[in-house]
């Protein structure tokens, strides 16, 4: 992948370094959200360093040198900077698209690796989105998502991103083709929806996009009936103190949308 005219992180990022030591024993907290192990080989480790200091490119680069073993932070970082920080829409697509791609092989090989299975859900949501939803469900997109997610839960029952994930696709098929169509052809339903928001919540209280996502989505299912639900969701996600780039990037569109 071509990341020398990516942008650079438009924070700053000094409190989201994670020197010599620090990134280990702040792991945990770190990977709460996406469940990810502790990589022994130190190449990958250094890679999710430079994604938690916003160093995308230098992530994906370094990620991509050390072989597919590094899909999931090649994957995440990639993921990341094309939705927030990529402003060329071919562009986004075309680094979408390289991600199913890579996520992909890595199933292949890793049929038991949850995040081979979050990560393909997760590029293939946000190139969903980039077509247009109606599209992509026409394409079997949906389907491909909500397997891949379901997929990556029954390995990794806790993993809060992926149930974020799934309330979301619970939650945008029914936005788009209503409660009875969506629960007849998509298996969509609010109360799916509403448990797996709920879930990534009690999973991870203190991750903006657990809360972005929800204020999303009972904006999809409810309309205005919520939003004040919903505006609530993104106010609070707004007051969290980020502890990586990903965060940052959160919290800074949430301030935004408020």
């Amino acid at each position: 992948m071509d990341t020398a005219s990516w942008a650079a992180f438009p924070h700053a990022n000094k409190t989201l370094q994670y020197p010599g030591d620090k990134l280990v024993q702040a792991w945990d907290e770190l990977h709460r959200g996406d469940a990810e192990p502790l990589p022994e080989d130190s190449a990958i480790l250094e890679a999710w360093r430079r994604f938690h200091a916003g160093d995308f490119a230098q992530a994906v680069d370094l990620a991509d040198s050390t072989g597919l073993e590094a899909h999931a932070v090649a994957n995440k970082a990639s993921g990341i900077y094309a939705d927030y920080l990529e402003e060329d829409e071919d562009t986004q697509v075309a680094i979408y698209q390289e991600g199913i791609r890579r996520a992909e092989a890595a199933i292949r090989k890793w049929d038991d690796d949850a995040n081979a299975h979050y990560f393909h859900a997760f590029l293939l949501g946000r190139y969903s989105q980039s077509i247009s939803i109606g599209r992509a469900l026409t394409q079997g997109i949906g389907g491909k998502v909500r397997d891949s997610l379901e997929n990556a839960l029954s390995l990794a029952p806790d993993h809060a991103e992926a149930h974020t994930a799934l309330g979301l696709y619970h939650a945008e098929i029914i936005g788009k083709v209503g409660r009875m169509v969506g629960k007849l052809t998509y298996g969509a339903t609010t109360e799916k929806a509403l448990e797996h928001f709920e879930q990534a919540l009690k999973l991870t209280p203190e991750a903006p996009i657990a809360h972005i996502e929800y204020g999303n989505g009972l904006h999809l299912l409810f309309g205005d009936d919520r939003l004040d639900d919903s505006n609530a969701a993104y106010e609070k996600a707004a007051t969290i103190k980020p502890i990586d780039a990903m965060q940052k990037l959160d919290v800074e569109f949430a301030k935004a949308s408020v």
